[in-house]
């Protein structure tokens, strides 16, 4: 029977060859050189003709014949010689490392790679296969991507050589700081005020300013393919009477955007220019033409991550907008969120959903993606993550379970099987919770899902088998190491949350004084250590450096108090906002103040204005201090007004209060105390606190549809 595969052999005679017909060729080659050789013995010549004796791999560049043709690679064979055919050079490069990959080489990050060693590639005779990717645009924000070489390996493209200006740009290209005091006309006239915040889309005289920042911009990046003309990253838009009348016909904001991005696209016709549906502009404008060199990039911020998209009757609404976007134009793209933006090292089960989602986006016709991830910081399975991204990119039909498997059982060894049952277990804990996955939740808000104490215990079984198989590999040991992380920070947050609770971060002593439990102020200074030493310099899309983190834990565990009000039965006659419960009513007793984080313990009022009863049981006090938390940035104040109430022989008396509270434009995170002294306050039943929360959002945050939140985190008795 005659031999069916080609086979290149790792003997001396007559020296294995690479050859090349096109000078261009040659870069292609020495990296297919560059690794041949670190698995054979004998070094690889590269030739630049074909008169071989044995088996050689030929590599060529063929180039397009007509604009129509899009770009591409097939590998191919006949009874002796191995031929990679491609329209450029670039598309050679994918296929070397296509090839590669095909005889089990694989590189994991810009720095771990596997080499097979071995004395024969095999390749199969008389065979052919084209490549082309699911996608034509392919970015990849995580770590590894900012490394030329893995984004080549895995055929990525990358935004900061193929954009001139990349994100939100409105700022960029009509600097505020530069035009609004002198010409308030070019921005957004928004809730009766003009607003830097954004553009006026019909003011000419703007456009122009644009128009001639772009006209710079691309006189200065001569090479870039696409040009942003993005809202910034707010919800402010143009209501002023021109741009209202573009609104009300072409179906909201996204009409006078896309009226405008029309004109700057006229007078650019041979440049890409790239907006974001993004908030107010997430639909597709209506009874509107979109000029063909517009790209659309849909932003899909608040979806259910914990399922695929197809499999969740919750996103049909989300279906039907990418139906109506492709009825509009074909130069649709989309912006993928794939972590928790805020906790990078958080455990976030959606893994699972990566392969469904990049079939239903291939489905949706969906031409390029930016996939959003840790940037340049390592996050939890930011290693897998990117990895699997990576793959399903190029290739949104691949075996992803298969895939996985084979980078877990080289990149963690032995630890491999744990590490896949850890993935598995987070996966299903956080199905069987039935709850949706948001990628700005965290650890308080999953301590009764996928991460319960329960679940927490089992994870941490699963590590411990995984570094106990891997302790004799230094390399290994560091990657568990990582892993383990993820569980240290989830207790770390979790124990501020509980307080002086089960699970909680502090005991509390004979004198009621609050103290952190032996050992663990050294753990979280460990988890700082250890996160330093692996690279990973922020814990969240925020900034937070793990050596900020430490300084607020040593903050926070000074946080404390002791009053007499602790522990005393707490009534809400106003309810909180659902997702700002806290640990109820206890929360605002327990001795704890909140610190900076909105998710730690402080309950908050949306729109409202909180009434909380205290029963005081005719305890002698005489002064009481609420900690309030001013964080304007999220639209969290200080009151307008506090009243104090006694209930005594059977009805309320007015005690005192607090009124014209000074608010000022701030956006700085601090908690804010304000006091009430009285001696009537002592010997009461019960006590009634109405916080008069802001009528109005201040000017410099008023937003359409947000409404002002107040957030209370300790209610301090004292009689002194």
């Amino acid at each position: 029977m005659a031999q069916s595969t080609i086979t290149i052999n790792d003997v001396l005679e007559d020296q294995n060859s690479i050859c090349i017909i096109n000078t261009n060729a040659l870069p292609a080659a020495k990296i297919l050189k560059k690794y041949l050789d670190k698995s054979f013995t004998n070094p690889f010549l590269i030739k630049d003709n074909f008169k071989t004796k044995k088996a050689s791999i030929h590599l060529i560049i063929e180039p397009l014949k007509s604009k129509k043709e899009e770009p591409s690679f097939y590998i191919k064979s006949d009874d002796k010689d191995i031929y990679l055919i491609a329209t450029n050079e670039q598309q050679l490069i994918y296929g070397v490392y296509t090839l590669l990959e095909e005889w089990g080489f694989r590189k994991f990050t810009a720095t771990d790679y596997y080499i097979p060693k071995t004395n024969q590639f095999i390749y199969p005779k008389n065979f052919k296969k084209t490549y082309r990717p699911s996608f034509e645009y392919r970015v990849l924000y995580y770590p590894d991507a900012f490394d030329k070489d893995f984004r080549e390996w895995h055929k990525l493209d990358w935004h900061k050589d193929d954009f001139s200006i990349w994100g939100h740009t409105f700022n960029e290209l009509l600097p505020s700081k530069l035009f609004f005091k002198n010409n308030p006309e070019y921005f957004a006239f928004y809730e009766g005020k003009r607003r830097a915040e954004s553009i006026c889309m019909t003011n000419e005289m703007a456009l122009q300013k644009i128009i001639a920042k772009i006209t710079q911009i691309i006189s200065d990046n001569p090479n870039a393919t696409f040009l942003s003309v993005s809202q910034n990253d707010d919800t402010v838009f143009c209501q002023c009477d021109q741009c209202s009348i573009l609104n009300q016909k072409h179906g909201g904001p996204q009409g006078s955007l896309y009226f405008f991005l029309n004109k700057i696209a006229k007078h650019f016709p041979k440049i890409k220019i790239v907006t974001l549906a993004y908030q107010h502009t997430f639909q597709p404008p209506i009874n509107l033409k979109i000029s063909p060199n517009i790209y659309t990039l849909v932003c899909p911020i608040e979806l259910n991550r914990a399922k695929s998209i197809s499999s969740d009757n919750n996103n049909l609404s989300f279906e039907k907008t990418l139906n109506n976007w492709k009825k509009l134009t074909p130069n649709l793209y989309l912006w993928d969120y794939t972590v928790q933006f805020s906790n990078y090292l958080s455990p976030f089960p959606n893994i699972n959903t990566f392969s469904e989602n990049y079939k239903f986006f291939k489905k949706q016709h969906i031409k390029g993606l930016f996939v959003q991830g840790y940037a340049d910081g390592p996050g939890d399975f930011s290693e897998l993550r990117q990895y699997l991204l990576a793959k399903l990119l190029w290739n949104a039909e691949i075996d992803i379970k298969a895939i996985t498997a084979d980078f877990l059982k080289v990149f963690y060894g032995n630890a491999a099987p744990y590490v896949q049952e850890y993935l598995n277990l987070l996966a299903i804990n956080q199905e069987q919770s039935k709850k949706a996955l948001d990628i700005y939740s965290g650890p308080i808000q999953n301590r009764n899902t996928f991460l319960s104490p329960k679940a927490m215990d089992e994870y941490d079984l699963l590590l411990n088998e995984a570094t106990i198989s891997v302790q004799q590999d230094s390399i290994l040991s560091n990657r568990i190491k990582k892993l383990r992380l993820a569980l240290e920070f989830v207790y770390f947050e979790q124990s501020k949350f509980y307080g002086t609770d089960t699970h909680g971060m502090f005991l509390t002593n004979s004198e009621g004084k609050k103290q952190v439990k032996p050992g663990l102020t050294e753990r979280v200074q460990q988890f700082t250590t250890v996160c330093n030493e692996l690279g990973i310099y922020e814990l969240s899309e925020d900034g937070i450096s793990p050596n900020k983190y430490y300084e607020n834990w040593l903050e926070i565990s000074k946080n404390t108090t002791v009053h007499l009000g602790e522990k005393l039965k707490v009534n809400f006659l106003t309810p909180p906002f659902p997702d700002f419960l806290g640990k109820g009513s206890a929360s605002l007793v327990d001795g704890i103040k909140g610190h900076t984080d909105y998710n730690m313990n402080w309950v908050g009022w949306y729109g409202n204005n909180p009434e909380i009863e205290i029963i005081t049981n005719k305890i002698a006090i005489n002064r009481i201090k609420i900690n309030f938390l001013d964080n304007q940035r999220n639209w969290i104040f200080i009151p307008r007004k506090i009243k104090v109430y006694g209930y005594i022989n059977n009805k309320w008396i007015f005690i005192n209060e607090v009124e014209n509270i000074a608010l000022k434009e701030n956006f700085e995170l601090k908690s804010k105390s304000i006091e009430i002294i009285d001696s009537k306050l002592s010997g009461l039943e019960r006590i009634k606190i109405e916080v008069e929360n802001q009528t109005e959002l201040p000017f410099w945050r008023t937003r359409k549809n947000k409404k002002p939140m107040v957030m209370i985190d300790e209610i301090e008795l004292y009689n002194q």
